[in-house]
């Protein structure tokens, strides 16, 4: 008989079989136990196989963008969740165990090995399939290699360095002491995974078509080869991680999983991985054009002030003939489809389990007019980072941290702008839109994306479903005083800090939870946003500026070198796009000459272009600013004030119900118990404990 080799993950138990196996154990996905020849020389059973793999992906543990219940990642110092108190306080104070807030340590890794497993047994056995061309069996390896390192991606980025598992698979006829391994070093993984998405990117097209949208191309794989080694470029894995965390972080022979040393190449290597991603040319900007006329859902473009450089040019030179609001609103509420968003590089489509983009919009939604939960909002650090429509920062910016040590040149000491928008000065604010009376000024001539992703108090949520059949009414402003039907009650249904998200939310959009617990059958359906070239562009420029040598990296398949070195030009290739599409001006040459300034606007841009993408809070690790960032206090607006009090309202208060930390254990997430258990050579991460 026949032995068949099968990959064998660290969540399934152990079990030492004597003898040989004729059969893949494969009994949840075919009808009967078939031999690994009857199933991989039938292509529709092969690409069943596959598809299984894809359904690990499309698992709620999986996704980048979701609401709170799976993974809480998408909450750091940028927004917060308020229908769950003690979930949020357990989470924000650490107070979770091994098993994570809600079982998710465990179902991120069974659920990533998992996916591994297939779709390395998928590899092993593909090309024993005669039907298939060369060319389908080179796309179909592309997409199983590139599966199995986004599984490996989803682990290191939450565990930090996890096993590699043999590509050849383990023998699952040996008894475990034999198979059980170590955890590789974050330098081995990231390695493997480089290699493993070029190689990946050889076999798959420069597209795929309309009804395989969610399947990688060779830009996904490039450009998540490019993430993993902008991650690894970064402080934590590069020699720069904290001493408690880099001392804790070893196998239990001594070998260390973090850098000890740092390496520049690393920055030269990513930058490399960027520029190859922007060199296929397959991608660029999403942008909405001017209209000329509009109304309180789709407004007439507001022209951001001149700057005699973006101002007097078009796209992509400038912002003269687009529209910045639209371009960004667009990009991420279900108007543009994905088969026609240029931006868009890879994307789980609808493949997001059950804790999707449209449940966090659900939370989003006010509560009596959008029939929401309310509960969804944003941190004043976040309210204040987006700039003035000339770029300049909003006066107060950030000064409830004045003197805190990280917060050096990051705030802004001026008085906040007070005052409200008087219905005779409408025209002077139309960013606010016909229904901007009561505005309190420091919510105007705020930058395009502010408006496309902040509810502040008294901003216009248009519901455009809303039925008067039901007494729902479309284009309703929103004011988030106490005793306002969407301000402080004695429910859990409101934002904390008295600011909500519109980031996501169409104009169409409205739900009624009262019905259904997350009813979204009146809203647009969306894509999630995993990764899009805005992405690439900053990764580029990021890396570009830790750089003070020169590199000569080869391109991804060794056709091209390029030649890597801290190159203002370049840098604005990467940066001033995002700028562009935004509606502001570029940054001033001493930001561009200086190493350290220019850090500091890159994160503050990634932290207003990514948000609520679930980057921000494995951001803040990488570049080792999470224990400043994340433990600083958590302030919003007064949400206790009533309207009466609308001077108390805006003045930023600490936000006693959103408790912020950071403790040692919180710089990766636990290993579960039962995966410490089968695997006596597995360690586990700082800060938490091994089962007794």
């Amino acid at each position: 008989m026949k032995k068949i080799f099968t990959v064998l993950s660290f969540i399934t138990a152990a079990i030492a079989i004597g003898g040989c196996k004729k059969y893949l154990d494969s009994d949840y996905l075919f009808d009967e136990r078939m031999t690994t020849e009857q199933v991989f020389t039938n292509p529709d059973y092969a690409n069943r196989w596959l598809a299984q793999a894809y359904s690990f992906l499309g698992s709620n543990y999986m996704q980048d963008v979701s609401s709170k219940k799976s993974v809480p990642f998408n909450f750091a110092d940028d927004m917060y969740y308020g229908d769950e108190s003690d979930g949020y306080r357990r989470w924000k104070n650490g107070q979770y165990t091994e098993n994570g807030l809600n079982g998710e340590s465990r179902e991120i890794w069974n659920t990533a090995y998992k996916g591994i497993r297939q779709a390395s047994i998928f590899l092993n056995n593909i090309d024993i399939n005669k039907k298939f061309t060369a060319k389908e069996i080179a796309d179909l390896k592309g997409q199983a290699r590139f599966l199995r390192a986004y599984f490996y991606w989803v682990l290191l980025r939450t565990y930090g360095p996890v096993p590699i598992i043999p590509n050849e698979g383990i023998d699952y006829t040996k008894e475990y002491d034999e198979i059980a391994q170590p955890r590789n070093s974050y330098e081995e993984c990231a390695v493997y995974l480089s290699e493993e998405l070029a190689e990946a990117a050889k076999g798959l097209p420069l597209q795929q078509g309309i009804q395989q949208i969610a399947r990688p191309t060779r830009g996904a794989a490039l450009a998540l080869r490019a993430r993993v080694l902008l991650y690894a470029a970064s402080p934590l894995a590069n020699g720069k991680a904290p001493a408690e965390v880099a001392a804790a972080m070893v196998t239990k022979d001594g070998k260390p999983l973090l850098s000890r040393t740092y390496d520049e190449s690393k920055w030269a290597r990513a930058a490399a991985a960027a520029k190859d991603v922007i060199d296929l040319g397959q991608y660029r900007l999403y942008v909405a054009y001017k209209k000329a006329t509009g109304d309180a859902a789709y407004p007439a473009t507001v022209t951001p002030p001149r700057d005699n450089n973006f101002s007097t040019s078009n796209w992509p030179a400038g912002w003269a003939d687009i529209d910045p609001f639209e371009s960004y609103r667009s990009l991420f509420n279900g108007t543009v489809p994905a088969y026609q968003n240029p931006e868009l590089i890879f994307t789980h489509g609808q493949n997001q389990g059950g804790e999707g983009i449209n449940v966090l919009v659900v939370h989003q939604l006010p509560r009596l007019e959008g029939k929401g939960y309310n509960s969804h909002g944003m941190t004043q650090k976040q309210v204040d980072a987006y700039y003035m429509n000339d770029g300049n920062d909003i006066p107060g910016m950030n000064n409830m941290y004045a003197g805190r040590q990280g917060y050096e040149g990051r705030y802004n000491s001026q008085p906040r702008t007070t005052g409200y928008v008087k219905q005779e000065e409408l025209s002077a604010y139309p960013e606010l839109g016909p229904l901007g009376v009561g505005v309190n000024k420091q919510f105007a001539r705020r930058e395009p994306r502010f408006y496309a992703s902040v509810s502040y108090n008294g901003a216009t949520w248009n519901l455009l479903n809303a039925e008067a059949t039901r007494d729902e009414k479309s284009n309703v402003q929103i004011f988030y005083y106490r005793g306002d039907p969407n301000g402080y009650k004695n429910t859990s249904y409101w934002p904390r800090t008295g600011v909500g998200i519109k980031k996501y939310v169409h104009p169409d959009d409205i739900s009624n939870v009262s019905i259904t617990a997350y009813d979204q059958t009146r809203m647009k359906p969306k894509v999630d946003p995993a990764i899009r070239y805005a992405e690439v562009l900053l990764i580029y420029a990021e890396a570009l500026n830790e750089i003070n040598g020169s590199y000569n990296i080869p391109s991804w398949n060794g056709s091209k070198t390029h030649v890597v070195a801290r190159n203002i030009s370049e840098m604005k290739t990467g940066i001033q796009p995002i700028r562009i599409r935004a509606g502001l001006p570029d940054y001033a040459a001493d930001v561009y000459s200086d190493p350290n300034k220019f850090r500091i606007k890159l994160k503050r841009e990634r932290q207003i272009e990514l948000f609520a993408e679930g980057q921000r809070y494995f951001d803040l690790r990488r570049w080792t600013d999470a224990q400043g960032e994340e433990s600083a206090p958590v302030y919003g607006y007064n949400a206790y004030a009533t309207k009466a009090q609308a001077d108390l309202f805006h003045i930023p208060v600490e936000t006693p119900s959103l408790p912020s930390i950071f403790t040692l254990k919180m710089w990766f997430w636990p290993i579960n118990y039962d995966e410490l258990r089968r695997n006596k050579y597995l360690t586990q991460n700082p800060g938490w404990t091994n089962p007794e």
